[in-house]
């Protein structure tokens, strides 16, 4: 099992050096990752918001060992190609280290408010067009794709990423709505939040079971897949036998969650200093 940190990229935590800080202080502490969450708009319970794949950019420039990435990117409020070349270009720049999530977006306003249609429908299309399109622009010589959303005329987008074929795909979804899951059985791994969980809980190894059942019984091939999920812990050696439940059931990453829910700056610093839980035989 992996150990990550999930930071938000809003509100007080929308200073770049600060996630800078954060990050570096992550590396050398022992976290496996850093990840940023991916909003526009926010103003509860402070406004303001950051490029998040902008600030995941200087951030591998100045770590060496840490995966990093956004989790997750609304791939629907963005336009594919370019959204494509800037994840392998920081691929390229951390040397094969970024993994890239993705999902609908959680916020109706950060689509209306800007003139896109927010409809669920649509984004989902939208979603599903710009994956194919992307891992095709990541992964071939030519590309000609002809979608209801997007349309590429033999397109050869240089240069590649780092990691071959691709960086690993990651799909979000909120169970208990199955399409997202069925989405993410297509790609290299799955993170799933809860209904019944908020910013201050988390799925018991019963509820992620039954999630990792549902992805499993639609996959095919035998390619790595990763089983990726948010959780709180009181420090390196908090997990113990909850531990060896998820490491049972497949989770692959625990992320580990952190944001104004849970004291704020301070206590990000303090947690992210205190290391990864412990593994656990």
């Amino acid at each position: 099992m992996n150990f990550g940190v999930g930071v938000p990229n809003v509100g007080v935590f929308a200073d770049p050096d600060l996630l800078i800080e954060l990050a570096k202080k992550a590396e050398t502490s022992g976290w496996d990752g850093f990840f940023l969450s991916d909003h526009l708009l926010y103003s509860n319970p402070e406004p303001g918001a950051v490029e998040p794949w902008s600030v995941i950019g200087a951030i591998a420039a100045l770590t060496v060992r840490m995966r990093l990435g956004v989790l997750v990117t609304a791939v629907p409020r963005r336009q594919p190609a370019l959204l494509a070349q800037q994840v392998a270009t920081i691929d390229l720049i951390s040397k094969g280290r970024c993994i890239f999530g993705a999902g609908l977006g959680s916020r109706d306003d950060e689509y209306a408010r800007f003139g896109e249609d927010p409809d669920l429908i649509q984004r989902s299309k939208r979603l599903d067009e710009g994956l194919d399109l992307i891992r095709a622009l990541w992964s071939s010589d030519v590309v000609r794709f002809e979608g209801e959303m997007f349309t590429v005329d033999e397109v050869d987008l240089l240069p590649r990423p780092a990691q071959r074929p691709h960086p690993p795909i990651w799909v979000a979804g909120r169970w208990p709505n199955k399409r997202p899951f069925e989405r993410a059985a297509r790609f290299d791994g799955v993170m799933p939040t809860h209904a019944g969980h908020g910013h201050e809980s988390f799925m018991s190894p019963g509820e992620l079971q039954q999630i990792v059942s549902f992805v499993e019984d639609r996959r095919s091939g035998d390619r790595t897949f990763d089983v990726v999920m948010e959780g709180m812990s009181d420090g390196p050696a908090h997990l113990d036998q909850l531990q060896a439940d998820y490491a049972e059931i497949g989770l692959t990453w625990w992320i580990e969650k952190l944001g104004w829910w849970r004291g704020g700056i301070n206590a990000a610093m303090e947690r992210i200093a205190a290391g990864p839980p412990i593994i656990t035989s």
